[in-house]
């Protein structure tokens, strides 16, 4: 038997956000909730300094906060 998941999270892209790969940390944040920059790095394949540069600007913009635990989209 197939089961096919479903979600009932509206997830908004901010319209500030124009790249790719920042698109790519939102969503997965998102997904997951709070999660260390290293699992970011190792889980979309980037590096640790495209990961930082990324939720530098995120939080710059307000989308992202950072915790003891690592990041997570800020609450609004």
């Amino acid at each position: 038997m197939q089961t096919t998941a479903t979600s009932t999270q509206d997830v908004s892209m901010p319209a500030d956000l124009e790249s790719p790969r920042a698109k790519l940390v939102y969503l997965y944040l998102s997904s997951y909730g709070r999660c260390p920059a290293d699992r970011l790095c190792t889980d979309l394949d980037l590096s640790k300094s495209t990961v930082l540069s990324i939720t530098g600007t995120l939080r710059k913009r307000g989308h992202l906060e950072r915790t003891d635990d690592g990041f997570e989209l800020a609450r609004t």
